[in-house]
C-alpha cells in the first residue's frame, strides 16, 4: 500500500503531507535533504487531558467534525441537513512535484478534490474542488483552503488601503485568536488586497522565516490568520459568498480560487523573489517577446477634451520623447464629454473624430509607436442610449433603487445578451482598427449585485472572466492592462488574462514610493504601471522635481501621464532623460532579482535590482521625510558576486548642492561620488557605500557595474 506521508520538493522548499486517513499538511518549510518518510512519525501528537479524548488533526479542509473548534474551511447544509462534513481519504496520486487527493464523507454526499503542486521557484499552489453526489442541492456557506505555519509564525503583516492609496502594510502580533480581513466590494479592492504574511517575530526584508499566501481571486474574499487555544497556527483564504449565493446540485463540483503561498528563511525578499519567478515562469505572457514599450497616456493630459488634430501633435511630442506605446483614454466615444453620460454607448463619437480613430492610428503607428485605447465594459451610465433602452441590463436586485457610484451602475454580465452586445462592440473596435493595447478600466464596486433575484458576485467576477477569455482569444496580439479606478483589480488570477496592472490613479512620486513598495510583495516590476505625471500632481495637487518624479516611476512599466505639448523645456528635458534612462537598464528592471533594503532611518526607503547574471545592480535611495539622523548610514547592495569588482556610478541624482555657510545639507560630499571607484562585491553587499545627505522628497541612483 503507497505510503500515507508524501513529500512535494523543491530546491529550496518542501511540504510533507500525510495522506490518509486525512489528508494533512506537517510540515512546510525548507529542503530537507535527509527526509525519510518514517521521519514523519516524530510529530505524533499527544492528547491533552481535559480535552477531547482523541487528536484534532488540522486537515486540509479544517473540519469542524475533528473537534477543531476553530474556523472550518467549509460550511454548509443541505435544507439544515448534511452540515458537518468529515472527509475521509479514498485516492492519492502524485506526479512528480504535483497531488491530488479524493476523499468523501458518504453519509453528507460530498467529496472534496485537493490539488497541491510545488513549483520549482518554490510556490505552492492549492486549490480545492468539491462535488455533490445526492440529490438535493447543497448550500455553500464557506469553502476555504487552509494551510498550517510553524508555531514561530507569531506575527502577521497584511495590508490595508483606499483609493490613490494602495498597498499600505500593517502588522499584528498573532499571539491569541484571530485576524481577519474581509472584502465585500465585488473586486479585488483597494481597501483589502488578498495576502497574508506570517513570520517570526520582527521578520524583515532579509531575515526571519515568512510563510506569504495570495489568493488569485478578482472578487468578494475572507482571508484569516489564526492561533488555536492549542498554540497551533494557520492561514486560511476562501472567496467570500454572499447569502444563498453558492448551491451545488447533483453532479456539481465548485472549485475555491487558487492559493499561492511561498516560503522563506530569507525573510520578505526571500519570499517575494519566489513569487516573482514564479509568475515569470507561469503566469506572465507577453503577445511578443521584446522590451515593455514606454506609455504616454492621455487621461491627466487632455481628460475628456478630445481633437484629433491635438492628439496627433501630442503624438509627435511623444515619440520625441521617446514613447513607444501611445494611449487614448476615456472620452472617445459618442456623448463622452464627461463622467456623468454614455457609458455603454461603445460607438465612435464622430463629432469629435469626423474621420474615425483610423487617421489617428496610422500617424501613431508612423512615428514608430504602438497604439491603445481605454475601455469600460461592464459599466453603464443611465445617462445613455443603452440604459435607455435596456434599463433591465443593469446588476441589482429586484425592488431596489440601486446607488450609483462615480454616476455608473454595472451591466449584469450573467445575461447573455448583455455579453453578447459586448463582445461584439468590442470585437468591432478590437478587429476594425489597429489596436495594439488595452486599458481595461473598472470604477464602480458593486451594491446588492443579483441575477434573477439571488445574489450575484461571485457569477459577476466568472463571466468578466470570460469576457476577457473570449476578447484573448480572438485578438492574441493585444495586451491588456487592468485598471480599477488604481489598484482595485490587482490579484494572480486576472493576470493570467492581462499583461499590465494600473497600480495606482495617484502619481503622487511620495505616495507612489509606498504604494509601489507594496505591491513589490507580490509583483515583479514589469507588470506594475508606473507614470511621470504632472509636476502637480493631479491626485494631491503635492508638487515634486522631475528628478524625484522620474527616478520614482524608473522601477516599474513606465510611462507619462500629461500632455507633453503644455510643459516647459526643463521638464520636457527630463521626460526624455528619465525615458531613455529606463530603456537603458529595463532589461535588468523587468528581469532582475529585486531587494528592498532596509535602513536604520524608515525615512529613507531603498529598493534594488541585481541582474540575473550579477554583472549589473542599480539601486535607488528615497528621501521621503526628513532624516532622523545627521548622516545617512552606509548603503549596503545585497544580491551581488562576493568575489567580483564592481564600479559604483551616480547615475541620477536631484542637483545635489554643497554650501559652506551652512543652512543646507552638506560640506562634502562622499568620496566615490567624486572620484570613481571600485570595490568587491563581497565589501558592497557587508560595509556599503557612503551616502550622501538628501533634502525630504528627493533620490538617487546607484549603479553598480562588474568590472
Amino acid at each position: 500500500m503507497q505510503d500515507p506521508i508524501l513529500r512535494l520538493e523543491s530546491s529550496h522548499v518542501d511540504v510533507v503531507i500525510k495522506t490518509r486517513p486525512f489528508a494533512e499538511i506537517i510540515y512546510w518549510g525548507p529542503h530537507l535533504q535527509y527526509f525519510s518518510p518514517h521521519d514523519a512519525h516524530t510529530l505524533s501528537r499527544p492528547v491533552a487531558n481535559g480535552r477531547l479524548d482523541v487528536d484534532s488533526p488540522v486537515t486540509l479542509m479544517a473540519e469542524l467534525g475533528h473537534g477543531l473548534f476553530g474556523s472550518p474551511g467549509i460550511e454548509g447544509h443541505r435544507q439544515g441537513l448534511d452540515g458537518s462534513p468529515v472527509f475521509t481519504t479514498t485516492h492519492v496520486q502524485q506526479r512528480q512535484d504535483t497531488l491530488t487527493i479524493t476523499a468523501e464523507d458518504a453519509h453528507a454526499g460530498l467529496r472534496l478534490t485537493s490539488e497541491l503542486a510545488l513549483d520549482a521557484s518554490g510556490v505552492v499552489v492549492i486549490r480545492h474542488g468539491l462535488t455533490n453526489l445526492k440529490a438535493q442541492a447543497w448550500q455553500v456557506d464557506r469553502f476555504a483552503v487552509t494551510l498550517p505555519v510553524a508555531e514561530r509564525a507569531r506575527e502577521v503583516m497584511a495590508f490595508h488601503g483606499r483609493w490613490i492609496r494602495e498597498f499600505q502594510p500593517h502588522r499584528v502580533k498573532l499571539e491569541h485568536d484571530a485576524f481577519v480581513i474581509e472584502n465585500r466590494r465585488g473586486r479585488t479592492s483597494h481597501e483589502h488586497f488578498p495576502a497574508l504574511i506570517a513570520g517570526t517575530s520582527s521578520f524583515s526584508e532579509m531575515h526571519g522565516d515568512v510563510w506569504g499566501v495570495h489568493l488569485g481571486w478578482s472578487g468578494n474574499h475572507r482571508l484569516r490568520a489564526e492561533a488555536k487555544t492549542d498554540g497551533r497556527r494557520y492561514l486560511q483564504a476562501e472567496a467570500l459568498y454572499l447569502p444563498g449565493e453558492m448551491a451545488l446540485e447533483e453532479g456539481e463540483t465548485l472549485w475555491t480560487p487558487r492559493l499561492y503561498a511561498s516560503y522563506s528563511a530569507q525573510g520578505l525578499n526571500g519570499m517575494s523573489q519566489q513569487f516573482h519567478r514564479y509568475l515569470r515562469d507561469n503566469i506572465i505572457r507577453f503577445p511578443e517577446n521584446k522590451p515593455r514599450p514606454v506609455h504616454l497616456n492621455t487621461w491627466e493630459g487632455i481628460y475628456f477634451n478630445h481633437d484629433p488634430d491635438y492628439i496627433m501633435r501630442m503624438a509627435d511630442e511623444a515619440a520625441a520623447l521617446g514613447v513607444e506605446r501611445f494611449i487614448i483614454d476615456d472620452g472617445w466615444f459618442k456623448g463622452r464629454n464627461d463622467d456623468r453620460r454614455a457609458l455603454g454607448d461603445w460607438y465612435l463619437d464622430e463629432e469629435k473624430y469626423p474621420h474615425g480613430l483610423t487617421p489617428v492610428i496610422n500617424h501613431v503607428k508612423q512615428l514608430g509607436m504602438e497604439f491603445g485605447i481605454w475601455l469600460e465594459p461592464e459599466m453603464i451610465n443611465p445617462d445613455s442610449d443603452l440604459y435607455r433602452a435596456h434599463p433591465d441590463w443593469v446588476l441589482a436586485l429586484p425592488g431596489y433603487t440601486q446607488a450609483t457610484g462615480r454616476h455608473q451602475l454595472v451591466l449584469n454580465l450573467n445575461i447573455p445578451q448583455v455579453f453578447n452586445y459586448l463582445v461584439e462592440r468590442m470585437s468591432w473596435l478590437l478587429g476594425e482598427h489597429a489596436i495594439d493595447y488595452v486599458k481595461w478600466d473598472m470604477n464602480r464596486e458593486l451594491v446588492q449585485p443579483g441575477h434573477r433575484g439571488k445574489a450575484a458576485a461571485d457569477a459577476q467576477t466568472h463571466r468578466f472572466y470570460r469576457l476577457l477569455d473570449v476578447l484573448g482569444e480572438r485578438f492574441p496580439h493585444i495586451e491588456f492592462e487592468s485598471c480599477s479606478s488604481g489598484g482595485g483589480r490587482i490579484d494572480y488570477d486576472v493576470l493570467t488574462r492581462s499583461h499590465r496592472f494600473w497600480a495606482s490613479d495617484n502619481n503622487d512620486a511620495l505616495e507612489r514610493s509606498t504604494i509601489q513598495r507594496g505591491m513589490s510583495y507580490f509583483f515583479p516590476p514589469e507588470v506594475m504601471g508606473a507614470h511621470i505625471g504632472h509636476h502637480k500632481c493631479h491626485a494631491t495637487f503635492r508638487q515634486h522635481s522631475i528628478e524625484f518624479r522620474g527616478l520614482t516611476a524608473l522601477f516599474g512599466h513606465m510611462g507619462l501621464e500629461l500632455d507633453p505639448l503644455t510643459v516647459d523645456k526643463h521638464e520636457r528635458e527630463g521626460y526624455r532623460r528619465y525615458t531613455a534612462l529606463h530603456k537603458q537598464w529595463r532589461e535588468v528592471i523587468h528581469h532582475g532579482t529585486q531587494w528592498r533594503v532596509e535602513m536604520p532611518d524608515a525615512s529613507t526607503q531603498v529598493l534594488g535590482m541585481v541582474s540575473e547574471d550579477k554583472k549589473q545592480g542599480l539601486f535607488i535611495v528615497s528621501q521621503l521625510a526628513m532624516a532622523d539622523y545627521t548622516l545617512m548610514m552606509p548603503l549596503r547592495m545585497p544580491g551581488l558576486e562576493a568575489g567580483a569588482q564592481y564600479h559604483i556610478s551616480l547615475l541620477d541624482h536631484p542637483n545635489i548642492r554643497l554650501t559652506g555657510e551652512g543652512g543646507h545639507t552638506m560640506r562634502t560630499l562622499p568620496a566615490w561620488m567624486e572620484t570613481p571607484q571600485t570595490a568587491s562585491g563581497e565589501w558592497l553587499m557587508q560595509a556599503g557605500v557612503a551616502l550622501p545627505i538628501l533634502d525630504p522628497e528627493t533620490a538617487i541612483l546607484i549603479g553598480v557595474e562588474r568590472v
